[in-house]
C-alpha cells in the first residue's frame, strides 16, 4: 500500500490565484498544469483520478501535491526563469 496523499486545503486567495494561473493565456503550460493539479487535489480525489483529469502521470501529480502542501504557492515555481515572476511572487517581501 502506498503513502497517503498530502491533504490540500486552500485559502480563498490561494484558490483565486490558482484559478487565475490555470486559465490565463500568458501562464506557461507547466505552471498552468501545476495549478490544475493543486485545484483538483483540493477538491479531494485520489491521485489516480487527478492523473486522468489533467493528463499527468502519478509521479507528477504526487510531486506537485506534496510540494504545494509544504511550500504553498512558492512551491509551484520550480524552474521559473529569473526574468519572470508572477504578480503574487513579486509582491511578497523577499528580504
Amino acid at each position: 500500500m502506498g503513502r497517503a496523499a498530502a491533504a490540500i486545503e486552500l485559502t480563498a486567495s490561494e484558490r483565486r490565484e490558482l484559478e487565475s494561473l490555470a486559465r490565463a493565456r500568458k501562464t506557461g503550460q507547466a505552471l498552468a498544469r501545476r495549478a490544475r493539479i493543486v485545484l483538483a487535489a483540493a477538491s479531494g480525489p485520489e491521485n489516480k483520478a487527478i492523473c486522468a483529469e489533467v493528463g499527468a502521470d502519478a509521479n507528477t501529480v504526487s510531486k506537485w501535491r506534496r510540494r504545494f502542501a509544504t511550500q504553498r504557492l512558492d512551491g509551484l515555481l520550480d524552474g521559473w526563469k529569473h526574468c519572470f515572476q508572477p504578480a503574487w511572487y513579486a509582491a511578497q517581501d523577499r528580504r
